[in-house]
């Protein structure tokens, strides 16, 4: 039976008592669920003290509402603000929470190779995806697509002068959509871990990031199928999951594809990550799993690895080091890395399974 996505994002989880750890009350996992950027949200605590662990899960979620608001591509906030400033050509004074943001965001869109761009913001808008509906209809004009890609934005295009953003080039619009979540997921972590939760698993809309265990044994993180239920089922919404792995310690596991959101026309579906060189959807690669201690880091590289391709991603990979990595293609073959081969338990059956060494 297709999982939802509550059953999803709780795949191999499931809140139940635990083992005493150290102490001589019993731990339990408290969930607690929100809506945040987008998509549902769920963090799980281990803790004695389950009032006081949903007090620190409530400040996480205020911490998530804050975030949202402030890295908008195109809704009222910090982010938004840099955007019409830039827009009109003028210099910005950028909020102290979203400068780290952007210099981040260009170092690692350097290390793609300019897979990952966010800097493409008017290419998204031009696609229709700044909007919360998803968009209808063909393809964008082909003479405004040709100009933007022709303009080349670029988050090199930024000029930083303290805390003051401009850009040379009048193109740039900044989407974090591919990183601001990476990021929240890290945040997260890190202010659970100021309340005292060291054993936690965070999960943004199927992204996660966890840290210790699961009372007595690893969190146990099942990653979705983005073909289906089978590898022969060419369903873009399919639910079931196709492998399962386990992870402890400070870890993310970060999956983007190209089947959750897109532009219908009829029977045609024009994915929503876009390749910054082209100005199309990537089509080829139909997911990407990425396996890094850092959240923000293995959220780009997902992207990336994406818009790379079933040939380039292990180049973009290495360029980006990351080397726990798995790729399905849009006929369900997996190519993986000996790192993330040594982890994954195959739930469902891929059409073919090529492991791939970074060198």
């Amino acid at each position: 039976m297709p999982l939802n996505r509550r059953d999803f994002m709780k795949l191999g989880l499931g809140a139940c008592l635990l083992p005493a750890l150290g102490s001589s009350r019993a731990a339990t996992l408290v969930s607690e669920e929100m809506y945040v950027f987008g998509t549902l949200v769920g963090v799980d605590v281990l803790a004695a003290d389950s009032e006081a662990a949903r007090a620190a899960i409530a400040d996480v979620s205020h911490a998530f509402t804050q975030q949202n608001r402030d890295w908008h591509a195109w809704k009222p906030g910090a982010l938004g603000d840099l955007n019409r400033a830039l827009a009109a050509g003028r210099t910005h004074a950028v909020a102290a929470d979203l400068l780290p943001l952007l210099h981040q965001a260009r170092d690692l869109a350097r290390a793609s190779d300019g897979r990952f761009n966010p800097a493409i913001g008017k290419l998204v808008g031009l696609w229709g995806f700044h909007n919360d509906v998803l968009p209808v209809g063909g393809a964008p004009d082909a003479t405004a697509l040709f100009e933007l890609v022709a303009a080349a934005p670029s988050m090199d295009d930024l000029v930083f002068d303290g805390n003051r953003v401009s850009s040379r080039n009048p193109q740039v619009q900044i989407d974090l959509g591919g990183h601001a979540k990476g990021v929240a997921l890290n945040q997260a972590l890190d202010r659970l871990a100021a309340h005292g939760y060291k054993n936690a698993l965070v999960n943004l809309g199927g992204n996660l990031a966890v840290s210790g265990t699961r009372g007595d044994r690893p969190w146990r993180i099942g990653i979705r199928h983005p073909l289906g239920g089978r590898s022969d089922l060419r369903h873009p919404q399919g639910e079931g999951a196709i492998a399962s792995l386990e992870v402890s310690g400070r870890m993310a596991v970060v999956t983007s594809g190209t089947y959750e959101r897109y532009r219908q026309d009829g029977d045609r579906r024009y994915p929503h990550i876009i390749d910054p060189r082209s100005g199309q959807p990537a089509t080829h690669v139909v997911s990407a799993t990425v396996l890094h201690p850092d959240a923000a880091r293995a959220d780009v590289a997902a992207t990336a690895l994406v818009v790379a391709g079933s040939t380039a991603w292990p180049e973009v990979a290495r360029s980006l080091g990351v080397r726990e990595v798995m790729i399905v293609d849009e006929a369900g073959r997996v190519q993986l890395t000996p790192g993330m081969a040594a982890m994954v338990h195959f739930v469902a059956h891929p059409a073919s399974v090529k492991i791939v060494e970074l060198a």
